[in-house]
């Protein structure tokens, strides 16, 4: 959907517990892209993951947009679509009746989730394997965890250096019921259009296609393309020698 905000969040650790880190990705439907990044010590990984989805949550709790959030977290994303109903209506207790860890960050988490009325939804991506966006979470997450500098954008999606296309099959948990289907081929995702455009031998990407447009305009022997894919941009610069 092009009226989407979608968000990539991540945490780290160095050691567990350890000084931790947490970092998110934001990238608004005005073609903005904002990096955020903070860290905690000492902390541990869980708590890290959770607080780079409830940073960007709070971050854009004033926008209307639905909210598509990635995250490589499989606590997070088992916690926040199952388990923490149970945990609720046992007033906070695990099935086997131990308290639950991290409560204060899972209220939070469902606070915000429950103010968006049904307009948030989860993605659940493979970690290290090699999504952009992702990595560029990791980066960041792992900097504040050895609080080692590192800079966060905020501005243009053009000028952030990295794709915005959402994970492709390759990047994404697949459902055990696919997993199952060994025969079955795997769909390609599609995203929100990304504007490819090549002038004087330099690739840029672009949210939307009037930033493109401003760039590729009058210039001679330059290419544009849009693309919906990892795998359809990848095609597309090698078609063009830019891979």
């Amino acid at each position: 959907m092009a009226d989407t905000i979608y968000i990539y969040s991540d945490g780290a650790c160095s050691g567990n517990p350890g000084p931790g880190g947490w970092a998110a990705v934001i990238i608004y439907p005005e073609g903005r892209v904002r990096e955020l990044g903070g860290g905690e010590r000492p902390s541990t990984n869980n708590r890290m993951e959770m607080s780079g989805a409830i940073a960007a949550l709070v971050a854009v709790a004033d926008r209307p947009e639905p909210v598509k959030l990635y995250t490589d977290s499989g606590l997070l994303i088992n916690g926040i679509k199952g388990w923490i109903h149970g945990w609720k209506r046992k007033g906070w207790l695990t099935a086997a009746g131990q308290p639950v860890v991290n409560r204060d960050l899972w209220e939070s988490l469902d606070a915000l989730a429950s103010a968006r009325k049904g307009r948030l939804s989860w993605g659940h991506v493979k970690g290290h394997a090699g999504h952009d966006l992702n990595e560029r979470c990791d980066v960041i997450a792992v900097a504040f965890s050895k609080g080692t500098p590192v800079k966060l954008y905020d501005g243009p999606a053009v000028g952030c250096g990295y794709s915005l296309l959402e994970p492709g099959a390759e990047h994404l948990h697949a459902p055990a019921a696919a997993k199952s289907a060994s025969s079955s081929k795997p769909r390609v995702k599609k995203g929100p259009a990304v504007y490819l455009s090549y002038v004087n031998g330099t690739v840029q990407r672009h949210a939307t296609w009037d930033q493109c447009k401003a760039r590729v305009h009058g210039v001679p022997g330059v290419k544009f393309k849009k693309v919906t894919s990892p795998e359809e941009e990848s095609e597309v610069l090698k078609s063009w020698g830019a891979a």
